[in-house]
């Protein structure tokens, strides 16, 4: 069982983690595997070029957005609090915008493409992962009792959050907030269920891609 959210993945080759995206047609599917790839790319990142370390305040401001589940594992991984106020570390997108000592930027380009110039003052994220080296060794990982989410005036812990109810289910969403995301996403891997994430879907869109990808249809605001 794990004891911490950084042992949650398991880089099993069926899907987590779906993302569609209706303006653009972009569709994306992470495996368990390859999610664990990106995440230990980005725990690398924070650690080895960006100083985090365990209690390292991450502010994530990306919409629902693949790469959005992506950070808040390797924020985990490394025994970052992700949070939405007083970060060390802000990575925003697809406009960056942050005022954090270290500043990162995700264009949310399809196939996680880069910014045309890296924005001034920032990190562009498509340019400094992809390097980062594909296995993480886990020096100081975190503990039960550390914060893993600090949004909105809630904290919770890495058990808090480990208390989620398993979810075995697929389960396809609209966008929502980043703490729906998390304790989704921790649902997800608990119980070996899997998430797709539609942006910039009406209410059609939604049905169709819930039948095609067989999921259950977890409506807004449920």
């Amino acid at each position: 069982m794990a004891t911490s959210l950084a042992t949650l993945l398991v880089p099993s080759p069926t899907p987590v983690v779906t993302y569609y995206d209706e303006a653009s047609g972009e569709r994306v599917e992470l495996s368990g595997v390859t999610l664990a790839n990106w995440v230990a790319k980005v725990a690398n990142l924070l650690v080895d070029e960006l100083d985090a370390e365990r209690g390292t305040r991450v502010r994530i401001g990306l919409p629902s957005h693949w790469l959005r589940f992506v950070w808040l594992l390797g924020a985990w991984r490394v025994g970052a609090v992700v949070t939405d106020h007083a970060a060390d570390i802000g990575l925003s997108g697809p406009e960056p915008e942050a005022d954090e000592p270290v500043r990162l930027a995700a264009s949310l380009r399809p196939l996680g493409g880069r910014f045309p110039a890296e924005p001034e003052g920032f990190l562009d994220i498509a340019v400094h992962v992809p390097g980062s080296p594909d296995v993480f060794i886990d020096v100081d990982p975190p503990e039960p009792q550390d914060l893993a989410l600090d949004l909105d005036g809630v904290t919770r812990t890495h058990a808090d959050l480990l208390a989620t109810p398993a979810s075995a289910d697929r389960l396809l969403t609209a966008p929502r907030s980043l703490a729906q995301d998390a304790e989704a996403l921790v649902a997800a891997l608990r119980g070996g269920g899997s998430l797709v994430v539609v942006a910039g879907g009406d209410e059609a869109a939604l049905e169709r891609i819930a039948a095609q990808e067989r999921a259950r249809l977890d409506r807004p605001g449920h």
